[in-house]
């Protein structure tokens, strides 16, 4: 399936998301205001890293391997059983601790113990969330693209009825519960759309673990955890620097921008997972991998500067859509913003270059050192120019990332004995 293709199915998806992206933001920045946002922002994070490590960080490995297996069907089978069993192990101990900590948590992240039901709530409906994420990453990598937009727009749709209903019943612990469940309830959804697969049976995700590929799994699910602990961490630790420096209503602010960012970015960073990761694992060649990235480039570069020109074209009416008139002030913040999403959408792409060729210590010691640099650059600039430091940090992070990347990974793939043989 080509990049065009593969765009036009997966916008329609996005399309999909970004509507109830726009109705939920407006609900939570109705019933929750700046300061809630902010809480939303550290709740937020806390569960991204929970589910890297109670899924084993599996997403990426079994995408991979599955199109890597794409004509050995029972290779396929032994690794989405291995990933399965993985994940009910990790899930429960996950659990588990959620339950222990549950206080300790509240009291640490969101600064209201009277809310630590919410990591209850989350580690029973945790082993759903992530079998959820496996189900998607098995669709991914067997190219379903159908069936794959179909899950995620289920997700949309169910993601934005409980986010509403809870909110607006329940204010901010509605919001934070919607958080922690709404993508379990999505597992039924998606399980009901692989099962109409003729392929797939639900057995397919229990049985013997496979040591050679749990192995495999365990090298790529390192990288993933990088990202999943380094960058949640990374923004916790701004968002709490800019609240207790300038104020918690501007770390509401950056996070809006945060969010902001991600649903206009959505098509573009959702195509780079179902494209990218599949097409450059099947690539061995150094002239293909290179033509593949640039001819990507050509045209995913153009579409986000365009996109990001028009939102700052039209900043105070997509701000006063998106959420509500206590948030104007991040209508002056958006330019350097924009910009620092471009930079980041041409690192992304290296990045999934990264894992599709399983270059693991490249990955990991780029990902610790730009999430370190990343914290570096915002203290420095907020404590310069204040709330403004902090898109600026954020763009000149994103820079040096996307050039040392790029040089390295190539350097690295030149390089290959293998590669270099079959160019």
């Amino acid at each position: 399936m080509t990049l065009l293709k593969t765009s036009f199915l997966n916008g329609i998806a996005v399309v999909v998301k970004m509507i109830t992206l726009l109705i939920i933001n407006k609900v939570l920045a109705t019933f929750v205001g700046p300061a809630g946002y902010a809480t939303i922002g550290q709740f937020h994070n806390a569960v991204q890293m929970v589910t890297a490590i109670a899924s084993g960080a599996i997403q990426n490995s079994v995408t991979k391997y599955t199109a890597e297996y794409v004509d050995d069907f029972e290779a396929q089978k032994q690794l989405w059983k291995t990933a399965g069993m993985l994940s009910v192990i990790c899930a429960l101990v996950c659990a588990v601790i959620l339950i222990l900590l549950k206080d300790v948590l509240a009291v640490a992240l969101l600064k209201d113990e009277s809310l630590s039901s919410v990591f209850v709530w989350f580690a029973i409906t945790l082993v759903f969330f992530v079998f959820n994420a496996l189900l998607l990453a098995i669709i991914n990598g067997r190219k379903e693209i159908p069936s794959y937009v179909a899950a995620n727009i289920c997700g949309s749709i169910i993601s934005l009825v409980i986010t509403i209903a809870l909110s607006m019943s329940l204010g901010l612990y509605g919001a934070l519960l919607s958080l922690a469940i709404y993508q379990s309830v999505s597992f039924f959804a998606t399980l009901f759309i692989i099962l109409r697969l003729d392929w797939f049976k639900i057995s397919f995700l229990i049985g013997r673990l496979d040591p050679k590929i749990a192995k495999n799994i365990s090298m790529f699910s390192l990288m993933a955890i990088t990202t999943a602990i380094c960058s949640p961490i990374t923004q916790m630790l701004v968002r709490e620097h800019i609240g207790t420096t300038i104020g918690w209503v501007e770390a509401g602010y950056w996070e809006a921008l945060m969010r902001l960012s991600a649903a206009y970015l959505m098509f573009v960073t959702t195509t780079l997972a179902v494209y990218f990761l599949p097409k450059f694992s099947e690539l061995d060649n150094y002239a293909d991998i290179k033509k593949e990235l640039f001819n990507g480039y050509k045209l995913i570069l153009p579409a986000v500067a365009i996109m990001g020109v028009g939102i700052y074209l039209f900043r105070d009416f997509i701000v006063h859509l998106l959420f509500t008139e206590e948030f104007s002030p991040i209508t002056e913040l958006l330019a350097i913003q924009l910009i620092g999403d471009t930079l980041k959408i041409g690192s992304w792409v290296v990045a999934y270059l990264m894992i599709g060729k399983a270059m693991f210590r490249l990955f990991i010691g780029t990902e610790m050192f730009f999430s370190a640099s990343f914290y570096g650059f915002i203290v420095y600039f907020t404590n310069q120019l204040g709330i403004e430091g902090a898109v600026l940090g954020y763009t000149v992070n994103y820079f040096f990332y996307w050039l040392v990347i790029l040089v390295l990974v190539m350097l690295n793939l030149k390089n290959n004995l293998f590669l270099s043989a079959k160019a």
